[in-house]
């Protein structure tokens, strides 16, 4: 029988007592910072505040922030608090959208790391007799290395197939009995697709399905659901905070846990800064409690989220953050419109479509041009032109609905549009390649 807890002592702790913890932690990690860290230092004398001045929870707003540019900026070791020669492992974000960010990890710090992910694995119903299949990234991703030691930690057996050839995916799950499955949920859905086209679905062993690493809206949670005829939980964690296992959904499926044994989350007003209340969308920071290597202090993630204390039904007792609901550099200005692309995604999958979609923006004129790229299934084909633009228009309406702007929508035959094994690439902005 799974255990409910991995470690219930903390999972379940009152409110008190997390705070003493927090208090005390953020206390030594900010003197160790400002001792170890030029940049933290600096930032801090700037700011007019020394380590003894934090008290309590609430002095952490009197603490500078830190941002992805600071990251590159001090690349590649300038943001350690240790010697290399304590540092064990190191990963690095994709780099994507400028240099490396570079992260280390301490023996201690990789203990931490496996005990979060057992949290989550234990709260997804995952133990011992598990087989639990990792179809995330293995390399400088945190991704792949990140679930595989929690799930070494509950004592299941691993299969780090890590990412790509579809087909074999699914050859090892059926020969192998893959009960659970890990990866991005983009790739859960197409490796969905390819299965049920296949007609094997029915001959896979799945029950459940940790997946992360992008925004994914509850409509997409239960397609991959249904169609895979398993129980999907969300993980949260960005490089450089931790990797995946910072937030971990519970049975409950109503919002993910922050280990806040490990990390403090705040909510702040993107413009401002200014902390935002319980419930309020903002801007998710985080700070971290317990890492030795690559600590960050009031870390701004760029994902649009929101908290809750209320209490969970499954017992436990940390703070509770919502699924991103996009991000602020994700976010498009259209027309002076903000649209997200989990947007996009609630009304295709609303009407029928799956969540293979593309939003192009261009400008053409000095005016804003927006187009949806909506994949058809085998389902709903068709190749009548006016049945097809009955369906682009009803498409386009129900966005404007939501947006208050519609966009130009194509629809494009079946599995046309490109697909990703990591991160989907869901948007083409060209308006930066005029400016």
């Amino acid at each position: 029988m799974n255990k409910k807890y991995w470690q219930e002592e903390i999972e379940t702790a009152s409110r008190e007592e997390i705070t003493a913890l927090q208090t005390e932690r953020l206390q030594e990690t900010v003197k160790r910072v400002y001792e170890k860290v030029d940049l933290y230092r600096k930032r801090m004398d700037a700011a007019g505040v020394r380590p003894e001045d934090i008290k309590t929870l609430d002095d952490l707003k009197r603490l500078p922030f830190t941002s992805k540019q600071d990251l590159r900026d001090t690349y590649p070791y300038g943001m350690f608090a240790v010697p290399l020669t304590d540092v064990v492992r190191l990963h690095a974000s994709s780099g994507t959208t400028g240099k490396q960010i570079v992260v280390g990890y301490t023996k201690h710090d990789l203990e931490v790391w496996d005990n979060i992910l057992a949290r989550q694995f234990t709260a997804a119903g995952i133990g011992k007799e598990d087989f639990i299949h990792i179809a995330f990234g293995y390399g400088l991703f945190t991704g792949g290395f990140g679930v595989h030691g929690g799930a070494q930690k509950v004592g299941a057996t691993v299969i780090p197939v890590s990412t790509g050839n579809t087909e074999r995916q699914l050859t090892i799950m059926q020969d192998f009995g893959s009960t659970a499955l890990c990866c991005t949920p983009s790739y859960a859905m197409y490796l969905a697709e390819t299965a049920t086209a296949e007609g094997v679905v029915d001959k896979l062993k799945l029950r459940t399905g940790i997946f992360g690493a992008e925004p994914w809206t509850e409509e997409m949670r239960r397609q991959i659901e249904s169609m895979l005829h398993i129980k999907a939980y969300d993980v949260y964690g960005l490089t450089e905070v931790m990797g995946p296992g910072v937030a971990y959904e519970c049975e409950a499926q109503n919002g993910m846990h922050v280990n806040e044994d490990h990390f403090i989350i705040e909510i702040i007003d993107p413009e401002t800064g200014e902390p935002l209340p319980n419930g309020t969308p903002g801007e998710i920071v985080y700070t971290t409690l317990t890492k030795e290597a690559f600590p960050v202090i009031r870390y701004r993630t760029r994902d649009i989220g929101t908290i809750t204390h209320e209490k969970c039904e499954c017992g436990r007792t940390f703070v509770r953050m919502s699924k991103p609901r996009g991000r602020t550099d994700d976010m498009l200005i259209i027309r002076g419109v903000n649209v997200f692309p989990s947007q996009i995604e609630t009304v295709l999958i609303n009407l029928g479509y799956t969540p293979n979609y593309q939003i192009i923006v261009d400008r053409v004129n000095n005016l804003d041009t927006f187009e949806v790229k909506v994949e058809l299934t085998d389902d709903n084909f068709e190749d009548s032109v006016t049945a097809l633009a009955r369906r682009e228009k009803a498409i386009t309406e129900a966005m404007r609905s939501l947006l208050g702007i519609g966009p130009k929508v194509t629809l494009v035959n079946p599995r046309s549009i490109e697909r990703s094994e990591g991160k989907a690439r869901r948007v083409i902005d060209k308006r930066h390649l005029h400016d």
